[in-house]
């Protein structure tokens, strides 16, 4: 099992200091089949960047990303200050090609088995969880 913790704020930082973080996860975690890294990776990068974004504050938004790999699943948990935000969380389809927008919470949906929101003591807790593919039979 392999663990990280992240802690940014917005501004100044960008979504880099994540790319980085999860860069030495894997270093310290190569079992992690390419497909499920990939999918991972694409949905923790979209909510990180999301947040530094779109989310809303009167003073510098704190973040702090905490990030397990183990044998099963793959969990990451994103927390910040930022104010509540107005968004759906329910299951969607992909916006029209030519939308501008609209893609996050889609594109994050399908990339893992569950993605969960919820507010608590003045903090936005983003919840995103992939089950590991079985490892590949030897031969």
């Amino acid at each position: 099992m392999s663990e990280l913790t992240i802690t940014f704020r917005a501004p100044p930082d960008s979504v880099d200091v994540v790319h980085a973080g999860l860069d030495a996860l894997w270093r310290n975690e190569p079992t992690v089949a390419g497909p499920d890294r990939w999918a991972f990776e694409t949905a923790v990068i979209e909510l990180a960047s999301n947040v530094l974004q779109h989310a809303s504050s009167h003073a510098a938004i704190l973040c702090s990303l905490h990030v397990v790999a183990d044998a099963d699943a793959l969990r990451a948990v994103l927390t910040d200050s930022a104010d509540e935000p107005d968004i759906d969380m329910r299951p969607r389809e992909m916006p029209d090609p030519l939308a501008e927008s609209g893609r996050g919470i889609a594109l994050i949906n399908a990339l893992v088995d569950d993605f969960d929101y919820r507010r608590s003591d003045l903090q936005n807790i983003w919840t995103l969880t992939l089950s590991r593919a079985a490892p590949a039979a030897s031969p």
